[in-house]
């Protein structure tokens, strides 16, 4: 037991050496710029902007900053969003099917360091996929930004 002990502060600064899971120590802060928008749909923009601000704070403990003032930064790009990709309906026209559809997401995203000027995680083509009945795609929509958020958080995780 005895001879553990000097490994103990080794230890130490593995669960206490970084904030926001994964992130370096320094990285306290987040600014989460607004991802420049290839879609038809403006206010995809703002949800996953919204969602990726919420789940740094809520998830990671990083405080939102200025882009001036934060220590890292998240940027990207919505590449593709396809809205209406039926999954299940009837052929026939006198029964009460409800049709449901898929929708899918796909943005370039990357988490940087502006302290140390290198890039901490980067992942082209996260793609996601959200499931929705007929009329309620925003429901489709805020799975699948669930799905890219749980993605990039898990991504500034890994970085040990």
């Amino acid at each position: 037991m005895w001879r553990l002990l000097p490994l103990l502060p080794l230890l130490g600064g593995c669960v206490y050496g970084f904030a926001g899971g994964g992130l370096p120590r320094h990285v306290r802060t987040v600014a989460v710029i607004p991802f420049e928008n290839q879609t038809p749909l403006p206010e995809l923009q703002r949800e996953i902007n919204e969602a990726l601000r919420v789940a740094f704070e809520q998830r990671l403990g990083l405080r939102d900053a200025a882009e001036d003032r934060a220590d890292a930064i998240v940027r990207g790009t919505i590449v593709r969003f396809e809205p209406d990709a039926p999954v299940a309906f009837s052929a026939d026209a006198s029964r009460s099917t409800s049709i449901r559809r898929r929708m899918q997401i796909v943005v370039d995203i990357e988490i940087f360091d502006q302290v140390t000027g290198r890039v901490l995680w980067e992942k082209k083509g996260v793609t996601a996929e959200g499931e929705y009945a007929e009329r309620q795609e925003v429901a489709g929509r805020r799975q699948a930004i669930d799905r890219i958020v749980a993605d990039v958080i898990e991504g500034a995780q890994s970085q040990w």
